[in-house]
């Protein structure tokens, strides 16, 4: 087997010799790549490397970034002061960095109004424009209309 490692002299070995190797500095043989031919074997500490490995995993998962959706409903016969609202909640959380989900939902007969729920929803996007991106135009789904915008990257 090849042998590599930091205190050892890097060349092929018996297994045997290698283990002696390994056992003279108080360290584990562990086999990096068995499909090489001889394989390729290091002497370390591996209860270190298993630590230092979970380690770094855990400072990767800490740095990525979580999606946050936050949904805002609306009837298709909102009143202005209703929408001025939620489009006030809506620019906080495009600004906070969070996507947002806007949808019409309709309740029983309103379905006759699809049409003003869309208006209501693409007038949302205008209002909207400057914070974030359509990313789904409004889409009928059963009985509510749905519509996503992500927010715009900060520079």
């Amino acid at each position: 087997m090849r042998l590599v490692g930091d205190n050892v002299e890097i060349g092929v070995y018996p297994i045997k010799e290698a283990l002696e190797i390994a056992d003279e500095q108080g360290l584990d043989l562990v086999e990096i790549s068995p499909n090489a031919t001889p394989p390729v074997c290091k002497i370390m500490e591996y209860k270190k490397f298993l630590f230092e490995q979970k380690k770094r995993e855990k400072v990767l998962k800490s740095k990525a970034t979580k999606v946050i959706i936050k949904e805002i409903r609306f009837g298709p016969q909102t009143d202005e002061h209703d929408y001025e609202f939620k489009k006030k909640n809506a620019t906080k959380f495009l600004s906070d960095g969070a996507k947002l989900k806007a949808f019409v939902f309709f309740k029983g007969r309103s379905i006759i109004y699809k049409d003003q729920g869309q208006i209501l929803l693409l007038k949302l996007a205008q209002d909207l424009e400057e914070y974030g991106k359509v990313e789904q135009l409004p889409k009928l789904e059963g009985k509510r209309m749905t519509m996503f915008i992500a927010p715009k990257k900060k520079k």
